[in-house]
């Protein structure tokens, strides 16, 4: 896929700007969050301030007039009057609750962290402290940015998702039309070359080139039809996993080269399991030509089979240089690849194949400079 460095230009823009809107709205949130609090601050001192004034224009020091004035024009906030002589008064709370002692003494702690207390004096003399929290409207104000940046965080991500799927669909879209593009052009000359290959055998040359010319013919058509395959859902029948992957085993075998030490063992002989022929022998082809790559033509090939409860694990391992276990998930994207040539397919084919056609799984076992053990695992036909 080619760069398109005015598309990471406009989405770099995009970014910047999506971080410079929702830290004005944090700044804006919380200028008025404190500019809220300050005038809620100034209508208690106002307050105050008025009570002190009519105290200096009475003999008559009972708070009372005091409570009621204060406490009758605000009908947000909680408020607890604490009078020189002990005795408290509430308001926007609980009546009930004044007379509870440790609840009082538990509010006023809270309303001391939320607001500073206003004292309230008289010609120098102490008369009453009031403390007060802050109102409903203020404590939502202040949870305001948490859900602000919850939703963006939410609606963020929906649009990651979005564009992940879309991407992954996109690329899933290509990697079969080229699949489906690459069948159908080898399938023009390979009609050629059966009709070639009739014609040879009515000529009078030795049966045996015609022969392997056969067999080269029909292993054009394994491949054409495993391309043919990417990108529909193929077809599953039953069939001995033992059998299907020894066929795959000695075929690749017989082709390659003697200093690879092949080795098969199945604990058992006979396991049904719902499979796809063609593109099953096309993953463990896969699985020992990675393996044989890492090995750099020389070394150990073992493939083993093991019933496990409702599953069989298929094991194909070999004596290359190992992977790192950070790349463990890696291998099986699309691009990767730790060889210098090569598209980096074969793993993401080999793991579609298996889960996403066969419903099973595929994974790296174990990996070390010893080697690496590769697991598949399917469902057995109960």
């Amino acid at each position: 896929m080619a760069f398109n460095p005015k598309k990471k230009t406009s989405n770099i823009i995009l970014l910047i700007a999506s971080f410079v809107i929702v830290s004005l709205i944090l700044w804006n949130t919380n200028s008025f969050f404190k500019k809220f609090k300050e005038e809620e601050r100034l209508k208690m001192e106002i307050w105050a301030t008025a009570q002190s004034e009519l105290l200096q224009s009475s003999e008559d020091r009972d708070l009372g007039n005091l409570h009621v004035t204060i406490f009758q024009n605000n009908t947000s906030s909680p408020m607890i009057l604490v009078n020189n002589d002990g005795s408290i008064k509430v308001n926007n709370m609980p009546a009930e609750l004044s007379q509870d002692t440790l609840y009082i003494k538990k509010k006023i702690k809270q309303f001391q962290g939320e607001n500073t207390p206003v004292s309230i004096d008289y010609k120098g003399e102490h008369l009453a402290t009031l403390y007060y929290g802050n109102s409903e409207v203020l404590n939502k104000l202040k949870y305001y940015p948490i859900a602000l940046m919850l939703i963006i965080f939410l609606f963020g991500a929906v649009i990651f998702f979005f564009f992940k799927t879309n991407k992954a669909s996109e690329q899933n879209k290509l990697w079969a039309g080229m699949a489906k593009e690459t069948a159908h052009q080898i399938g023009t000359p390979l009609t050629s070359l059966l009709g070639w290959n009739e014609l040879l055998k009515t000529e009078k040359i030795n049966p045996d080139i015609t022969k392997e010319i056969e067999k080269d013919i029909s292993r054009l058509q394994t491949i054409t039809d495993r391309f043919s395959k990417i990108g529909s859902l193929p077809i599953l029948e039953s069939h001995n996993i033992v059998v299907e992957t020894k066929n795959a085993y000695d075929y690749l075998k017989l082709r390659s080269s003697k200093l690879i030490q092949f080795s098969f063992d199945s604990k058992v002989e006979n396991l049904p399991v719902q499979l796809n022929r063609s593109l099953y022998n096309w993953t463990i082809e896969n699985l020992v030509k990675n393996g044989i790559d890492a090995m750099r033509g020389k070394g150990n090939i073992a493939i083993e089979i093991v019933p496990d409860g409702n599953y069989v694990n298929i094991m194909v391992s070999d004596t290359g240089h190992g992977i790192a276990k950070s790349d463990f998930q890696t291998i099986f994207n699309p691009g990767f690849t730790s060889k210098k040539r090569g598209w980096g397919l074969g793993l993401s084919l080999v793991k579609r194949i298996v889960e996403e056609y066969h419903n099973g799984k595929i994974k790296v076992l174990s990996s070390s400079k010893e080697g690496t053990i590769m697991q598949i695992s399917l469902k057995v036909n109960l």
